[in-house]
């Protein structure tokens, strides 16, 4: 029967482990022989990784490394890993460092020539990328939405003429009302994906044109629940399709009465057009 020991480098190591973001049968063998094996765990919630310890019945002792203290406490980690110790770095869930603390830790380990190792493993971004069906071969990763409006509208005007999928992370309570900053900013065509509950029992993966998925998640409250990923397809160059002149003076009429939503629904019924591009048309030249 093989050590656990035996399984780490003889030099101090600092081993990067992703753990599980909801079902717990995603974690790693390796990941479970890492834990098993290391003299301590730095974790960004001692009591939260507890409980997946416990579940793989994983004894190391673990040492509280998060956003309030990680610089004041990565050093003693690294004069640890000097002295010889080994030590695995994990957050909530996920790979560490991804917009999860570490970076300080990994940065002064790098530094004194403390070997670093990443195991890989499960990730919200790349899991919720490969499902959405948008373009994955250039893609950039942003972090959480800022939490004020203007932050938000700031940031999306950064992004509006990106070519690229740009993917953020957003709170339950915050998301409707980034969705409607990133309608003013984007319009209701922009195709977007809302990754949420990824690899739990609620999963859900919807896209749709903006204007469409925020009509989506307003009816049923549920769906503005849980961990999110939104993904957002990069802009491309719309083909010019011009507007019936009847058109645009029937909806400037029903705006008078109407709010301009349905006012576009109302009059792409009954030219059969397409109501988001009456919609947009409506932001553009129509005083609301």
């Amino acid at each position: 029967m093989t050590d656990n020991k035996t399984l780490l480098t003889e030099s101090p190591t600092l081993y990067i482990v992703p753990t599980p973001i909801g079902n717990l049968g995603d974690i790693t063998q390796r990941a479970i022989e890492i834990l098993s094996s290391v003299d301590v765990i730095a974790a960004e919630d001692t009591r939260h990784t507890g409980k997946l310890l416990a579940h793989f019945n994983i004894p190391t002792r673990t040492f509280a490394l998060h956003d309030h203290n990680e610089q004041t406490k990565a050093q003693v980690l690294v004069e640890k890993l000097l002295e010889g110790q080994s030590i695995a770095l994990v957050s909530d869930a996920g790979t560490p460092l991804i917009s999860d603390p570490g970076y300080h830790l990994v940065s002064q380990c790098r530094q004194a020539g403390v070997r670093v190792v990443p195991l890989p493993g499960a990730c919200a971004v790349i899991t919720a990328l490969s499902a959405s069906g948008l373009p994955s071969d250039r893609f950039s990763f942003e972090g959480f939405l800022p939490p004020k409006s203007k932050g938000r509208k700031d940031k999306f005007l950064e992004i509006a003429k990106a070519e690229r999928t740009c993917i953020f992370y957003e709170s339950p309570h915050r998301i409707s009302d980034s969705l409607q900053d990133m309608l003013e900013i984007l319009g209701p065509e922009r195709e977007v994906v809302l990754a949420r509950e990824l690899t739990k029992t609620f999963e859900t993966i919807q896209g749709l044109p903006l204007g469409e998925l925020i009509e989506w998640i307003e009816e049923d409250s549920n769906r503005k629940r849980g961990e999110m990923v939104l993904l957002i397809h990069g802009h491309r160059e719309a083909a010019t399709t011009e507007l019936p002149d009847e058109a645009t003076r029937t909806l400037g009429i029903l705006t008078k009465e109407l709010p301009l939503k349905k006012a576009a629904a109302m009059t792409a019924e009954i030219y059969n057009l397409k109501k988001n591009a009456l919609y947009k048309w409506g932001l553009e030249h129509l005083d609301n």
